[in-house]
């Protein structure tokens, strides 16, 4: 809005608000804004207190503003007391639990409700799964690593909280969760809205359940210290180059750097491999290819062999495959789930019928058999109702969503700016591989898949914590490449 206040096609004079408050809770800001607003010929106007630019009125408004900020800071000074003070009593605050944990509630005091965290018997199962897969294996082999627990679990049928595929990150987070072992949840590390570390005497333990030994805990954390696992950082890339981020030399795989220079008062860009102009020609001959050129050839070639409607039903095709492929593997998972339920079932109902037929009787040992068997039913019950609650079948891209999809593409790349092309790349494109004579262009068949199949046909902002797009991520079966001449 204010952005709109400032162009010359602006469609208001008026900013009208129910009171300042809603507008700011600074006082110094609101007052400056409100300045450069009128000098831009906007008006703010409150419909509960007075305006207007009389003395007087001014004055007013800036003790109403001044009055707001104490408020706010004070409002904001009381909620963080009385969140300090729930989690002293061991109460939780409201954010996403740990895998394993759910959310109940404790008690009620009037209108509010006191809640706490206990062991979801279903994540808790795959929880203590993914120690035991890291620290012994499956049986059929020594202890997995991270990556190979990570792919046994999703090739098993076995899915996050959302239903998702499982991360190597997110698994390796659950490896090094202290919670899990130690039962203690630490509240007020940080605050939320800097990121500022708060004093550490300051931090609040929350008592939770466990769900691991200490002992398995600590065996997990000495192998992963000794396996010493490389987490190689994203990268998230906003500047004005087209192919920033994306392009990498194709000898050493480092990035292809913006360089220039200026001859007679003519500027020339060039894209420069960043390991031979960071740290000599010992690490890499280096390579130049002016930038025009390669942003050309590379929109070109995506335009044309890449976005083609019969191109892109080809790419997705094999992909549509590995997606059956999974399916049947949450199947084999779901059989398996319900044939449990049955044999519990079947126990449980041989046993009733011998305690009515007089050829057992009920005692304490057959109590606990029978407990025993229902929980076991249940849990299974409970881990059949969630697989199919959190699975889903993906959207076969239809030729309409194809065909969409290509024309789309192509004006946004034929018509968009640069950021616009960027973000657009950026959502089908995974590298792109420069060489003396040839360019290669790498891409995922999901990423291609997510943005055919998509609603709105535009491609989201990759974020950085998005495990298929951090940098230096191995190339897989599942993605496509484009090969052409320099």
């Amino acid at each position: 809005m204010l952005e709109e206040a400032a162009s010359p096609t602006r469609r208001f004079d008026v900013i009208c608000v129910h009171a300042f408050s809603r507008f700011y809770r600074n006082g110094a800001e609101m007052e400056l804004t409100i300045r450069r607003l009128r000098k831009l010929g906007v008006d703010v106007v409150s419909v509960t207190q007075p305006t207007g630019d009389d003395p007087s009125q001014n004055l007013m408004r800036q003790i109403i503003g001044i009055f707001d900020e104490y408020t706010s800071r004070e409002n904001g000074k009381n909620v963080t007391r009385a969140m300090r003070e729930s989690a002293k009593q061991g109460f939780w605050n409201g954010s996403r639990p740990p895998l394993g944990y759910r959310v109940v509630e404790a008690e009620r005091r009037g209108s509010k409700i006191k809640k706490k965290l206990e062991i979801d018997p279903v994540e808790a199962e795959t929880v203590q799964l993914i120690y035991r897969l890291y620290i012994e294996g499956d049986g059929t082999s020594g202890p997995l690593g991270v990556k190979d627990t990570t792919k046994w679990l999703n090739t098993h049928g076995y899915r996050t909280r959302q239903g998702a595929h499982f991360g190597v990150g997110p698994l390796h987070g659950i490896l090094t969760n202290r919670t899990y072992a130690y039962g203690t949840y630490q509240y007020g590390i940080r605050n939320g809205r800097t990121g500022e570390t708060h004093d550490p005497d300051s931090v609040i333990t929350i008592a939770i359940p466990t769900i691991i030994p200490v002992d398995l805990f600590e065996a997990v954390q000495q192998r992963l210290k000794a396996n010493n696992p490389r987490v190689t950082p994203p990268r998230v890339v906003n500047g004005p180059t087209l192919l920033t981020g994306l392009a990498r030399c194709a000898s050493c795989g480092a990035g292809m750097t913006r360089t220039g220079t200026v001859r007679r008062g003519r500027p020339y860009n060039y894209y420069t491999c960043a390991g031979c102009a960071q740290k000599g020609t010992t690490v890499c001959k280096g390579r130049h290819i002016p930038m025009q050129k390669l942003d050309t050839l590379v929109l070109e070639n995506v335009a044309d062999r890449l976005l083609a409607p019969e191109r892109v039903t080809e790419i997705l095709s094999g992909l549509m495959a590995k997606r059956a492929k999974e399916d049947t593997e949450v199947a084999t998972r779901r059989a398996a789930l319900e044939r449990e339920i049955a044999d519990k079932d079947s126990r449980l109902k041989r046993l009733y019928a011998a305690i009515e037929e007089g050829v057992a009787e009920l005692d304490a040992d057959l109590k606990t058999r029978i407990q025993s068997l229902k929980a076991e039913r249940d849990l299974a019950r409970d881990a059949l109702g969630r697989l199919q609650a959190t699975t889903s079948r993906s959207t076969a891209p239809t030729p309409e969503m194809v065909e969409a999809f290509s024309i789309a593409m192509r004006q946004k790349l034929a018509n968009g700016d640069i950021q616009a092309r960027k973000a657009w790349l950026a959502s089908v494109i995974g590298s792109i591989e420069v060489d003396d004579h040839k360019v290669r262009i790498i891409g995922s068949q999901d990423a291609l898949a997510a943005a055919v199949t998509s609603e709105s046909n535009a491609p989201a902002r990759v974020s950085g914590f998005v495990r298929k797009w951090r940098a230096g991520q191995n190339e897989t079966a599942n993605s496509y490449d484009i090969v052409f001449s320099t």
